[in-house]
């Protein structure tokens, strides 16, 4: 029996990025980061259960340039997650499946995540949250 080629599916290659692909994309990397963050909200629990020093550990660590690196990154993606689940939401109730609103919505999204994560880090490093 001899195989036949069969035509491959377009790929991400072959399409132009929009910024449709780009935040369901995002959306799922990060629920992904975000499950992360949690295993290691978890992991600093752990540590402050155990005891001062496993505590100081932790809080050298989170306050590191990677620490506050990843913290920024945590924070982005929980108010990035948020905003597009809202988005969701609402598409849920079949409101914005045009193609003018459903760009805007994307990018809506995108921009409210920015400006919350604006505010958190703000609220932040005003309160000498961070030092």
């Amino acid at each position: 029996m001899a195989t036949r080629e069969r035509p491959l599916s377009p790929h991400l290659q072959v399409y132009r990025w929009q910024i449709q692909m780009a935040t369901s994309i995002l959306h799922r990397a990060t629920g992904i980061f975000l499950s992360v963050g949690a295993l290691i909200i978890a992991g600093g629990l752990l540590a402050l259960m155990i005891g001062p020093e496993s505590w100081t550990c932790f809080t050298n660590h989170a306050g590191a340039w990677y620490g506050k690196l990843f913290l920024f990154a945590w924070t982005w993606s929980f108010a990035y997650h948020l905003c597009n689940g809202i988005r969701h939401i609402v598409q849920d109730f079949a409101v914005g499946f045009s193609i003018p609103a459903f760009v805007r919505s994307s990018w809506l999204s995108v921009v409210a995540s920015l400006v919350l994560t604006a505010l958190v880090w703000a609220y932040v490093l005003l309160s000498g949250g961070a030092a």
